[in-house]
């Protein structure tokens, strides 16, 4: 027999076309009717944002191949400009549809309903005034004009800014001359207008309107706006420095400057505007994007929160559920001794988490509080805890990874602020990001010394926390106590245990792990043993990890994957992956959590993680993955899985052609796994709240201020 090569570049997808296939899906919930009109306008704001960070990052690393020549191919065959030609050329593909969702189907939609994101030259007599004020009143103070002639050269454009690109000329005079002019962030960008409640515009055309203001005895020609995006990758040398912290603070300011990887221009922008932007900022032809409305769309997020009394055109809130055995009114240490606890977020409330650490704050017998932070909210409250518990004189040790992007500014103030407040505060290995969500809470009990372990799929954020879904465990068991301990000891100093009972570490001991149990499946079904895999992430794109996952399909093990994000395996190719499918889940919340299932015979063996299968958390970060042994809690993994694997309403299924498609519903039911969730979490808050009124009908419950609301996005309301 001929030995397959399971490498075979034909085997894989590449990893940048395949976020872009997801971002496709994204954008497809902003064009999905069934889907309510605010939420598809933030749905096509959030296909910004992605792709925003997405050419930051990637298309910057692929740019930077290019430039230095670099040889290789990766797991497709694609070189690196290959891969540019091709992201660029389906970004802009992507670009033309974003458009005309908002241009032919959004705008006209919400126009229907009240809601009017208005023109200067659509403004009645009564708006206009009011942006005249408002230019003259607010902005013409703020605005700086920034000639561009031989004595001042073109000024830099900073990341992510909108800018308008001006030609004109002195009154009496032919000679064009140039200027720029940054549109203030510390403005809001969509400005409401007067009486109707929902009429707005945007700050760039009040702007416009009034620009010749700026420039007495000159005439302008042409005005157009537009934005750069540029390489913003963080390249800290840690090899080289003996100060992390200051390393990454100076980086930060160079990254300012980075590269422009992309430049996105009004479609109308006169040829003169175009050639010369593109020539000042050094800007490749590919790069060059022109949008037919709005730059940068980030925007509607902001409308999406400014609109006013339509919270029917929203998602229905729901209720999370909190189990008392974890709230402020019970010992949160006790509950965890009598049994572990697991909780799936949104659904369950993360107070939980934030009360584990608030009660070890304060409890006299904590002795030591040990804590992984990757990425946290700007006022969090653990922060403030793991100051307190620093104050009341607990041991505390905060490992707060400061090369987490584009969080590194916000991480750098907080590992700044643990350490005022009297915290042990590290920054992790050299050459690794700890990704890792772990805390460790020591007590000295009448039975001894006693560790309690929250591991997490998901960060350390009560924000993120209200729509990331993610899955928590509290538990004291004793072998993961100490396996926690010793990654602890390993991440603050020299220790390197030789082995760990319950958990497995990256780097290397994940990879090891997940390979060791698909061998196992492969003898399984080579023995003709029933033997089923089921993992659930964000991204599946490490050659390996896909190769042996090949190799396990054609032995005959059934494979079952769902994962939101970038996928460069391909199921149903003959011979290769016909017993593996893959499933996509986008919704209202994004899918986070990290699952993975092994079946043997009908004894599975559940496991959660904070590891994707790519090679970067498998090789180059500290990460951690962790059984779910407590029968109750496994079954309810299981559960949990088996729910996203039954979606037919969010879910697309991976062709084997590279396309992702609905699941036909004919005949069936429908279940959105999401708002199953939803409403079971609201039903058993709700049960719980009655019951606590049976026991107690004459108890006194005030209502929440609006100011304590919070909606499902982690937003005020």
């Amino acid at each position: 027999m001929t030995e397959i090569d399971y490498e075979d570049p034909q085997f894989y997808t590449n990893r940048e076309l395949s976020w872009l296939d997801f971002n496709d899906r994204v954008l497809e919930e902003a064009r999905n009717k069934h889907n309510p009109l605010l939420e598809r306008l933030k749905f096509l704001g959030i296909t910004q944002s992605n792709m925003d960070e997405f050419v930051m990052v990637r298309v910057a690393s692929l740019a930077k191949l290019v430039e230095v020549k670099w040889d290789g191919h990766d797991a497709s065959g694609l070189s690196a400009a290959q891969q540019l030609k091709a992201v660029n050329d389906k970004a802009h593909e992507q670009l033309v549809k974003q458009y005309t969702t908002l241009n032919r189907i959004l705008l006209p939609a919400i126009k229907q309903v009240g809601i009017n994101l208005l023109r200067v030259e659509e403004l009645n007599d009564e708006q206009l005034q009011f942006i005249k004020s408002y230019f003259h009143d607010e902005l013409y103070p703020v605005l700086t004009p920034m000639a561009d002639d031989t004595s001042r050269p073109f000024p830099f454009i900073g990341n992510d800014t909108i800018n308008l690109s001006l030609r004109l000329s002195k009154k009496g005079h032919d000679k064009s001359l140039y200027a720029t002019l940054q549109v203030p962030s510390i403005f809001p960008r969509v400005v409401r207008l007067p009486k109707a409640e929902n009429d707005f515009i945007l700050l760039e055309d009040i702007i416009k309107k009034f620009v010749d203001q700026l420039f007495v005895n000159y005439d302008i020609h042409d005005v157009s706006t537009f934005r750069v995006i540029r390489d913003m990758d963080l390249d800290v040398a840690e090899e080289d420095t003996s100060d992390l912290l200051k390393e990454v603070q100076q980086q930060l300011k160079l990254r300012e400057h980075g590269k422009v990887i992309r430049l996105e221009v009004e479609s109308d922008i006169s040829k003169k505007l175009r050639k010369r932007l593109v020539r000042e900022l050094g800007t490749d032809e590919d790069s060059v994007y022109e949008v037919n409305g709005p730059v940068d769309l980030n925007f509607l997020g902001k409308l999406y929160s400014t609109v006013a009394d339509k919270d029917e055109l929203k998602y229905p809130p729901f209720q999370a559920y909190q189990d008392t055995d974890l709230n402020d009114e019970h010992n949160i240490f006790e509950s965890i001794q009598e049994r572990d606890r697991l909780m799936q977020h949104p659904y369950d409330k993360f107070d939980s988490v934030v009360e584990f650490i608030r009660q070890a704050s304060i409890d006299k017998g904590v002795l030591a509080i040990k804590m992984t932070l990757y990425r946290v909210s700007g006022n969090s409250p653990i922060i403030k805890y793991l100051g307190r518990a620093a104050q009341n004189g607990k041991q505390v040790t905060v490992l707060v990874e400061v090369k987490a992007r584009f969080d590194e500014e916000n991480n750098v103030h907080w590992a700044r602020q643990l350490e005022r407040m009297g915290c042990h505060v590290i920054y992790g290995l050299v050459g690794l990001k700890t990704h890792s969500k772990l805390s460790l809470v020591v007590r000295r009990e009448e039975s001894g010394i006693r560790r309690y372990v929250h591991l997490g799929t998901g960060n350390y954020n009560d924000s993120t926390a209200h729509f990331y879904t993610d899955i928590g465990l509290l538990t004291a068991n004793n072998n993961i106590g100490v396996d926690v301990t010793n990654i602890f000891n390993m991440l603050s100093g020299y220790s390197r245990p030789p082995y760990f009972h319950k958990l497995h570490i990256s780097p290397n001991g994940i990879r090891e792990f997940i390979i060791d149990k698909l061998d196992q499946a492969i003898r399984y079904a080579q023995f003709g043993r029933p033997v089923h895999v089921q993992m659930k992430m964000n991204s599946l794109s490490d050659q390996e990890m896909i190769a042996k996952m090949y190799e396990a399909s054609h032995a005959g093990v059934k494979i079952d994957l769902l994962i939101r994000g970038i996928c460069c395996l391909k199921p149903g190719i003959k011979g290769i992956s016909e017993s593996i499918s893959v499933h996509s889940i986008v919704g209202r919340f994004l899918e986070h959590s990290r699952i993975y299932i092994f079946d043997f015979e009908g004894e599975k063996q559940v496991y959660l993680s904070s590891a994707d299968l790519m090679t970067r958390n498998l090789n180059r970060r500290v990460e951690q993955l962790f059984p779910v042994e407590q029968p109750d809690l496994a079954q309810r993994v299981l559960s949990i899985y088996r729910t996203l694997w039954q979606d037919n309403v969010r879910t697309r299924v991976l062709d084997v052609d590279g396309t992702y498609n609905r699941v036909d519903r004919r005949g069936r039911a429908s279940l959105d796994a999401q708002d199953y969730f939803a409403v079971q979490a609201t039903q058993w808050a709700e049960k719980q709240q009655l019951d606590l009124h049976k026991q107690n009908p004459n108890q006194f419950q005030p209502m929440m201020s609006p100011e304590n609301q919070h909606d499902p996005f982690g937003e005020e309301r």
